[in-house]
């Protein structure tokens, strides 16, 4: 699986691009282990005119990868690509979810939340290239952090709502 970011144009922008990389990686190192791959795309059209899932399907074609994408267009957060996204599965042996770091990581989190017997499945993404988006990682990292903690928070009970 591999999750949007929101998009104003019509194109990928920079951090679509990168997770699509990220999941053109994770594909193909799966695919040399002999397993069957398919990639879905997740997000919906939340910040442009065009679905997330549709510009991270055209950046992974532009990657090379040929193999099969499947596209959630429904999504508008995090929690629902996970849930969308489950509904399109077919029993995988393996999943990963492709995004940067702590995105990925509160993603993973979700997924165990919504489907523990699918969550003992995941494995790790391809997701660090040394130097690879450098200027966006401490930004990205911020946020991440911030969210992780929010997440523990509603696991702890002290926070109502989800992030």
């Amino acid at each position: 699986m591999v999750l949007g970011f929101a998009n104003r144009g019509t194109r990928p922008n920079a951090v679509n691009r990168w997770r699509a990389r990220i999941a053109a990686r994770t594909a193909l190192r799966m695919v040399s282990t002999g397993a069957t791959v398919s990639v879905i795309c997740c997000g919906g059209a939340v910040r442009g005119t065009r679905a997330e899932a549709d510009l991270l399907a055209e950046a992974l074609r532009g990657t090379g990868w040929r193999g099969d994408i499947q596209c959630d267009r429904e999504s508008v957060s995090t929690w629902e690509n996970i849930a969308n996204a489950r509904k399109l599965l077919d029993d995988p042996a393996m999943i990963a979810l492709c995004s940067n770091g702590l995105h990925a990581a509160k993603a993973r989190a979700y997924l165990r939340r919504q489907d523990p017997r699918l969550g003992e499945r995941l494995v790790p993404a391809d997701d660090y290239r040394f130097g690879e988006m450098m200027l966006f990682k401490p930004i990205f990292a911020a946020v991440g952090l911030w969210k992780l903690a929010a997440i523990r928070r509603v696991s702890r009970g002290t926070q109502s709502s989800a992030v």
